[in-house]
């Protein structure tokens, strides 16, 4: 019954179910191979999906699902032109829109929110586990706020100086706290 009723569901349903079984994998596959670091997520809804925390510090991972576009993987010139055409995309914003007491836009990710992004595979691979791995302040900011994220962003199929497919790696740059932007 659960199946045949995601089955009849819009994409925008679908896309948070594929969502919630990327957060899911990451939970339960790669939080648990990370020595020396441990899941330590508080209660509540939170710009960040989990916190990692160990003697070095806390890591706080946003887990989003590589975009699809009529079911199939989405690249990013599709998404902007401006963009690589050799790359896929993840979508860095909220799914729910609205207005902050100061009036701005709560839909874009700010920076600060987390600090690793972590991106779910799967439309490309056909593979859950698999990841790919970058900063939060490596992102390409958006043109109208550069406080926020530009909506769309490029995701390597491969790893590169940018995108990892280790969760230990993505904290070793995070720790040695280096500051660029993501090729686009």
């Amino acid at each position: 019954m659960i199946l045949e009723a995601i089955s009849r569901s819009p994409d925008l349903s679908k896309r948070g179910v594929r969502g919630l079984i990327a957060e899911a994998f990451f939970d339960q596959i790669v939080t648990r191979g990370i020595r020396g670091w441990k899941k330590d997520t508080p209660p509540g809804n939170h710009a960040y999906d989990c916190l990692l925390t160990s003697e070095s510090g806390t890591v706080r991972v946003q887990v989003k699902t590589q975009r699809r576009k009529a079911g199939k993987p989405m690249f990013a010139a599709e998404a902007m032109r401006r963009l690589s055409a050799n790359k896929y995309v993840v979508e860095t914003q909220k799914t729910r829109a609205g207005k902050g007491p100061d009036g701005k836009d709560t839909r874009p990710y700010r920076f600060e929110e987390f600090d690793i992004l972590a991106v779910n595979m799967e439309p490309s691979t056909n593979d859950w586990t698999q990841f790919r791995y970058t900063l939060s302040r490596w992102l390409i900011p958006s043109a109208k706020n550069a406080e926020t994220m530009l909506k769309f962003q490029p995701v390597s199929a491969k790893p590169d100086n940018d995108w990892t497919d280790s969760l230990e790696t993505a904290i070793g740059w995070f720790l040695a706290d280096r500051n660029k932007t993501i090729a686009d």
